[in-house]
């Protein structure tokens, strides 16, 4: 019987060895265990055309209930059992992570977690933004080290196009201002996708220049089945590099560590940093260390994965304790072989890929 596939009171725990203390947890291409991106919601309110495209997310469709999402105690009994097992790093996603009321008592959940070595674990958030600017103090005080604000465009009219809303780029930016003054660091992500709003790119580099803030340029992806993704759209991150470098001259920043996903490039003038994601031209499968957890308790190896791993199940068994959570959370993690960036075009796509809204990006 698949995983999926358990009974409900299934309590059931793959035997496995694990690595003793100090060692990574790796799996099948050794690759360690490091990052887990908790998405705590599967709603959202934009309807960007590359997530959540208004012609399937429509208002009759059905989110999931109160009752299936994991409570913030199952949310942080996993986030425990991982970084026991090796995770540093922990993003909060959604959907739109901010909808999920009192999100600031989870956030004090997790900012109290520490690595085996003591070190405090790195808590941060992706959000739109919109909720951001009354929010921001609060987030900061129960802990959260750094927020992430996706911005796909600087002009009005076309930031609510792509967003299908009635959200101002005002409100976006308010957040990003109201975040700084209470001195949570921020990074704008930007998806660029060619003939909708790739001559936002240099007008984008120009604003959040000086600002502090790290902009990142993110390439089109194919994730979901929804998103109506063609390669044709695709602007890679060699030419967002070569348009803004014609206007602002960059130079390569060394990678921060093993698995960061974007490359870095500080301008020559001193004027700041930019990333750029480059999930299709160059696949950065080989040093991903990311695990994803979705609202309703299923651990995914892959942002391109086509099915998850149940721990609410389990959690809700009787008899079931945080060492036997650990293991089964070891046992397909070990397990794991997903590279599915660096297969993209060989007939290896699966049937039906999860969709980002739900798992996060």
């Amino acid at each position: 019987m698949s995983d999926d596939h358990r009974p409900a009171n299934s309590q059931h725990v793959d035997p496995v060895i694990l690595p003793k203390p100090g060692e990574p947890l790796l799996d099948t291409r050794r690759r360690p265990l490091r990052d887990l991106r908790i998405s705590v919601t599967d709603k959202c309110n934009f309807r960007c055309t590359y997530c959540m495209p208004r012609e399937v997310f429509g208002a009759d469709y059905q989110f999931m209930p109160q009752s299936a999402l994991l409570t913030f105690e199952e949310i942080a009994r996993v986030t425990r059992a991982a970084v026991q097992l090796g995770v540093e790093k922990i993003r909060l996603t959604g959907g739109e992570p901010l909808l999920r009321k009192k999100l600031e008592r989870l956030v004090a959940m997790l900012a109290t977690l520490r690595t085996p070595a003591g070190k405090p674990v790195e808590l941060t958030l992706t959000t739109n933004g919109t909720l951001l600017a009354k929010m921001a103090k609060g987030l900061k005080e129960a802990g959260l080290n750094r927020v992430t604000v996706s911005l796909d465009a600087l002009d009005d009219d076309l930031f609510e196009r792509m967003s299908d809303s009635k959200v101002t780029v005002a409100t976006v930016l308010e957040g990003i201002d109201a975040s700084a003054r209470v001195g949570l660091p921020v990074k704008i992500n930007m998806v660029v996708r060619k003939g909708m709003n790739d001559a936002q790119v240099v007008p984008m580099a120009e604003h959040f220049r000086h600002s502090g803030h790290i902009l990142r340029f993110i390439e089109f992806m194919d994730v979901g089945s929804t998103n109506g993704w063609n390669l044709a759209e695709v602007v890679t991150g060699a030419e967002v590099l070569q348009a803004i470098g014609q206007r602002f001259p960059v130079e390569p920043v060394k990678a921060g560590y093993r698995g960061e996903v974007a490359s870095r490039w500080r301008y020559v003038d001193g004027a700041g940093e930019i990333g750029v994601i480059t999930s299709v031209s160059q696949p950065f499968c080989g040093d991903c260390t990311r695990a994803r957890l979705s609202p309703d308790g299923k651990l995914f190896l892959c942002l391109f994965a086509d099915h998850g791993y149940d721990l609410r199940a389990l959690m809700r068994a009787e008899n079931v304790d945080d060492e036997q959570l650990a293991a089964r959370m070891a046992s397909v993690w070990m397990g794991r072989d997903d590279h599915y960036s660096e297969l993209r075009g060989h007939n290896t796509k699966p049937l039906h890929k999860v969709e980002m809204s739900y798992i996060g990006g």
